[in-house]
């Protein structure tokens, strides 16, 4: 599920009627101290993380004065949880708390309805408070809750009678906006009464239904998946991949990373099919390995798909090895992914071990030409099928790794030297190049083999069989001639796929992604 910042979930409460203290979103130690002068009085600094525990993680701090919080923002802004940096704080207002109240929206999957949390202590530890906590339910179709029985539940709490009706409108609040921007979650934690008789949620969390994003632009949410930090450049870059082609699915997330934890290094993973992704990630983590990223390719990718997956994993500096293994049972057919794996493979002459599992249909096909990748790069790729364990699979790629004893650096792809020079044709995102002059009946029998009907003979040479807006879309077939091309020694054709944020229109590869750890 999305998530939304502190900040952004406090503007939308006071949008439907719920105060909040008086705060400042800022970016700098100087921005920070300038907001603390405008709001006056002592403040309290937050960094602006998708994580819980902040304080305990030392990422809230109280200031009396500005030179203070300039002192204690410059020390915030050197914060990292996991290995992605604190961009933002939010300074505000310091209050003196009377009360505090636990308020939370979920959806009861058991129940197939909304259900609203009531807990009179609020505040931190509300997981060993289970017992003490109401559920009251809420009409799905209007996001309505029993008044009534919020008013009783608050009158027995011994909130200051002043202030309870302001306290129910302030509950009431929370299902009516989480039923407008539809959110699978949203939790005041805590709403609070304040010794000078204000009534204000102090923190809040919130999180969108992905599939509902779409209707919200007005959120600002750049990806519609549950990210436990903002989207890194290598995150923006994939989401727009699987966003521009719907065959199979393609997800990809940057992991927090701890050197130091690792016994061996960073590895670049990718998964097909959850379940059985999980159990080699597992299996790398007892080896001693630890992961840059979860990446996951299923569902019957593209080629292309496949190809820009791995291009985005290869976009992460210091990788001592690339590990790809899913459910070892995949109905979909293994040699699309294997072509699109040894594209990558070969455009950036990789350099580090490779060990893919891709168990299920054709896989010895899809080790065949994993294998055939060994040729051409300095790397040693291996492929393993269904019967190979995630363990087994792990224990050779330690022994690869060890014996390789190197680090990944990202690279420009490198490019036949016919590219640009000779026929070619659009496909989309992309263009095919062919090295007619290079083409015999040899070369041209290979394409017409593997391109699915995209090619005939003619005359020994090959030529278009299908229409221009046929072949656009032909790219899995295509990016097989280009493999099978290459592996009968006759490399003469080139499926040129531009990735959007990693090269530029040269080819050459975006200077952001290889200065920013990590992405």
């Amino acid at each position: 599920m999305a998530r939304l910042h502190e900040h952004q979930g406090k503007a939308l409460l006071r949008e439907h009627g719920v105060s909040t203290p008086s705060g400042e979103v800022v970016a700098s130690a100087s921005q920070a101290a300038a907001a603390a002068r405008r709001i006056g009085g002592p403040v309290v600094l937050k960094a602006q993380a998708w994580i819980t525990g902040r304080a305990s993680r030392g990422g809230i701090v109280f200031a009396n004065d500005a030179d203070e919080v300039e002192s204690h923002a410059e020390q915030l802004f050197t914060l990292t949880f996991g290995n992605f940096p604190v961009t933002e704080l939010l300074v505000e207002q310091q209050i003196t708390i009377q009360q505090e109240i636990f308020v939370s929206l979920s959806i009861d999957d058991a129940a197939q309805s909304p259900v609203l949390l009531l807990d009179f202590e609020g505040g931190s530890g509300i997981e060993q408070r289970a017992e003490n906590v109401h559920r009251l339910p809420v009409t799905a179709a209007a996001g309505n809750v029993d008044r009534a029985a919020v008013e009783a539940l608050v009158a027995q709490a011994g909130i200051d009678a002043s202030l309870q009706e302001r306290v129910v409108d302030a509950i009431e609040s929370v299902p009516h906006l989480a039923r407008q921007i539809e959110a699978r979650s949203l939790e005041i934690n805590p709403l609070v009464t304040t010794t000078d008789g204000r009534v204000l949620a102090v923190d809040c969390r919130i999180t969108i239904d992905d599939y509902a994003v779409f209707r919200h632009s007005e959120l600002g949410i750049e990806i519609a998946r549950e990210l436990d930090h903002p989207p890194t450049h290598l995150e923006r870059v994939a989401y727009a991949v699987e966003q521009n082609d719907h065959r199979g699915t393609f997800y990809f997330a940057q992991l927090p990373t701890d050197e130091s934890e690792s016994t061996r290094g960073l590895v670049g993973f990718h998964g097909a099919g959850g379940g059985g992704s999980m159990m080699s990630m597992d299996a790398l983590s007892n080896a001693g390995f630890m992961l840059a990223n979860f990446c996951d390719t299923s569902g019957n990718p593209s080629a292309a798909k496949v190809y820009r997956a791995a291009r985005i994993i290869l976009a992460q500096p210091g990788l001592v090895g690339y590990f790809g293994s899913g459910s070892g049972v995949a109905s979909q057919e293994q040699f699309h992914s294997a072509y699109g794996l040894a594209k990558a493979f070969l455009e950036l002459k990789l350099d580090i071990p490779a060990v893919l599992r891709l168990g299920g249909n054709s896989e010895e096909r899809a080790i065949e030409i994993l294998a055939a990748v060994n040729e051409h790069v300095s790397a040693v790729v291996v492929g393993f099928g269904k019967d190979d364990t995630p363990k087994a699979c792990a224990a050779r790629f330690a022994e690869l790794v060890e014996a390789a004893k190197t680090a990944w650096e990202p690279r420009p792809r490198s490019l036949p030297e016919y590219v640009g020079h000779c026929d070619s044709f659009a496909i989309d995102a992309g263009r095919v190049w062919i090295n007619v002059d290079q083409c015999d009946p040899e070369a041209t029998a290979i394409l017409i083999e593997y391109g699915g009907g995209i090619f005939r003979d003619a005359g020994g040479y090959p030529e278009l069989a299908v229409t221009a807006e046929d072949a656009a879309s032909r790219d899995s077939e295509l990016i097989a001639c280009e493999i099978e091309c290459i592996r009968a020694g006759r490399p003469v054709l080139f499926v040129d796929l531009l990735l959007e944020g990693i090269d530029d229109d040269s080819g050459r590869p975006v200077g952001a992604f290889l200065e920013e750890k990590g992405g």
